[in-house]
């Protein structure tokens, strides 16, 4: 009987008991992994807003060197001056050696009508 009061005690005391802590250690799991999951949603969101930061500052220096910067810079208007010089004085070249051609060949043509018609006097008066 003694024992018989043992195990009925063991039944509706022991038994409840470990049901409680049973009970007690899925709940603790169940808190362990929320923990994690938690602990790495904020992990993920603290990386996040790390970088979308770096990426903010990145893009507004980026966009304010690009703003500030200038449509055409200095050192391509300063080649293209030269370039318009030169070519001016290309263009100023090529005329003058043009003008001073068509003055010989001028000269040239004058000394050549002066010959025909030297040669052509000659042959009206007879003499050759």
């Amino acid at each position: 009987t003694v024992m018989v009061e043992k195990i009925q005690t063991t039944l509706v005391n022991t038994i409840p008991l470990w049901k409680n802590q049973m009970v007690l250690a899925l709940g603790i799991a169940h808190s362990t992994e929320a923990a994690q999951a938690q602990r790495q949603v904020s992990d993920v969101t603290n990386a996040m807003l790390t970088q979308n930061a770096q990426r903010l500052r990145m893009a507004s220096v980026e966009t304010a060197r690009e703003a500030e910067r200038g449509i055409v810079e200095i050192e391509t208007l300063k080649k293209t001056n030269a370039e318009l010089i030169a070519t001016l004085d290309d263009v100023m070249k090529i005329q003058a050696d043009g003008r001073t051609k068509r003055l010989a060949a001028e000269t040239e043509m004058a000394k050549m009508e002066d010959d025909l018609k030297r040669k052509l006097l000659q042959i009206r008066d007879g003499k050759e």
